[in-house]
């Protein structure tokens, strides 16, 4: 969809449940302008946000203007924001859970010993096991599973805080006696030409999403790869490689976030695809 002097284009029908509302989203927010996509950004991110938070209050939190709401609203397929916020208030205790006031309860009581910090770690890392049911799509799981199997090497990519979740990949599938290649980036050693079309990467990245990850996967689509996607959200800069999205959403205590769910998914994956290359 595109934006002409008329106003944005707008969808056929708007979507019916929320899962199909980040399908549409993942498939359109590259086309769309620079201040509707930075609405999506944050819309992807913030999700919870929707059924509490009038327009004003949205378009304060993404940085646009209350028009630019609307007009997202609209290239959604939705008439307006009261239809996209209905959606989002229908499915919303199951989605997700008012994480907020169990850590509100818990900062209560401040975090200057080190059992107090532990507890919020905790708390944080069980909201996001019990999130991880409900933003990893069953469907795309087992499509991921499938193409890891069949695929002659599996090759892990993933810098910074995503390093420990490929690398612990790297572990279990070498346990499993499956061929696969950590790519490090130690030494700043190159391995991307030992990517091969029937091969398949694992790609992990999370805003601020890393620009080696995203380049190296780029090249390994290029080259004929299949690309599994572990990130964060259906805007992940992954999803313009049709990547196979395994999303998930890690709650941070401060300005850190632990690794709860990504390496609760990361393990559940490996295994999976150990049991399914041992049936072909």
């Amino acid at each position: 969809m595109t934006e002409t002097d008329q106003g944005p284009a707008v969808a056929a029908s708007p979507p019916e449940t929320i899962d199909a509302f980040f399908e549409r989203l993942g498939s359109t927010a590259e086309t769309l302008p620079k201040r509707l996509k930075q609405f999506a950004d944050f819309i992807a991110t913030n999700p919870d946000r929707i059924p509490v938070s009038t327009v004003a209050e949205l378009a304060e939190g993404a940085d646009v203007q209350p028009s630019a709401v609307m007009r997202f609203c609209q290239e959604m397929g939705f008439s307006g924001y009261s239809q996209m916020q209905k959606l989002f208030r229908s499915d919303y205790s199951q989605k997700w859970p008012d994480y907020a006031t169990r850590l509100a309860k818990l900062r209560e009581h401040g975090t200057e010993s080190p059992s107090a910090l532990l507890a919020e770690f905790v708390e944080v890392g069980r909201s996001s096991l019990e999130n991880l049911l409900t933003t990893v799509d069953p469907v795309a799981l087992q499509q991921a599973v499938d193409v890891l199997a069949r695929a002659e090497t599996i090759h892990m990519i993933g810098f910074r805080r995503a390093f420990p979740v490929t690398s612990y990949l790297a572990y279990a599938f070498e346990k499993m006696d499956m061929p696969a290649v950590l790519h490090s980036g130690l030494a700043n050693i190159n391995m991307e030409h030992l990517i091969r079309p029937n091969d398949a990467v694992i790609a992990v990245t999370f805003a601020p999403y890393s620009q080696r990850t995203i380049a190296m996967a780029t090249q390994a689509r290029t080259n004929g790869a299949d690309i599994v996607a572990i990130t964060d959200v259906v805007t992940s800069p992954l999803a313009r490689l049709k990547a196979i999205q395994l999303l998930v959403s890690e709650l941070d205590v401060g300005a850190f976030r632990a690794l709860s769910a990504s390496l609760s998914l990361a393990i559940a994956l490996a295994v999976s695809v150990g049991a399914q290359r041992n049936r072909i």
